[in-house]
């Protein structure tokens, strides 16, 4: 019995920190054990509202969301464990491991799950051509805006981080103006203003249907991955 009071005694009750991008993937995250925030996919909001927190009550950090594809052989829905996550010349490596019995079983349920490299970025990379050449630049697997500043506060507080993307926009989708500047400051889909740029634009309509399925398919596999924000799931990534 004594033994067993030290082992729960020994476990760490911090929460862990999840950052996200999107007021949908924040919803999907949100549950016992994790603080989550919601950057809007604005960089500096995202920094802003780190710089608020107390580093010394997390366990651990995790971003958690979509991101445009890089690697042309991904697709919308296919998982992105980070290795690394580069911004610039700057490399922060993921210092938590992510279940691998999970990531298997997640694999077996028609999700693709591939571990490689996260590019962090502070504008949205939206233009096909763009994005092939950041993945010939950085051989990263996927971008986003929130992992690098995470894995930055991360390593400034001595705490473990992780990241999970879901391709959202591959990379052989260029991502319509319409999609990327409807983001409201609360992280939601400003659905008024994706009106009004469809009115003014009806040839952007195709497109953003298109990018429409491709998020809707993110965010599915996404609340399948759900799993890997538990507690149980993490340990340290050389263990």
């Amino acid at each position: 019995m004594a033994d067993n009071q030290i082992d729960r005694d020994s476990i760490d009750s911090r929460p862990v920190l999840i950052v996200t991008g999107l007021v949908q993937e924040a919803r999907i995250a949100a549950g016992p054990g994790m603080i989550v925030i919601c950057s809007s996919s604005d960089p500096q909001q995202l920094r802003a509202l780190l710089a608020t927190l107390d580093s010394s009550t997390f366990r651990g950090v995790i971003s958690f969301g979509v991101a445009g594809g890089l690697d042309p052989s991904l697709k919308s829905g296919d998982v992105v464990v980070a290795t690394e996550v580069l911004a610039g010349d700057t490399r922060f490596l993921a210092g938590l491991a992510l279940n691998e019995e999970m990531i298997a079983r997640a694999a077996l349920r028609r999700r693709r799950v591939v571990r490689g490299v996260l590019s962090g970025v502070e504008q949205v990379i939206a233009a096909t051509a763009c994005k092939a050449a950041l993945h010939s630049e950085t051989g990263a697997a996927a971008v986003d805006m929130e992992s690098h500043i995470a894995a930055a506060y991360a390593a400034e507080a001595g705490l473990p981080f992780a990241a999970l993307r879901v391709i959202s926009d591959p990379a052989s989708r260029a991502l319509p103006a319409i999609a990327k500047n409807a983001i409201k400051p609360n992280g939601d889909i400003d659905l008024r203003k994706v009106l009004t740029g469809v009115a003014r634009n009806p040839t952007s309509l195709r497109a953003l249907v298109s990018t429409g399925l491709d998020f809707n398919r993110a965010l599915r596999s996404l609340r399948g991955c759900r799993g890997f924000l538990h507690g149980e799931s993490l340990a340290p990534a050389e263990a």
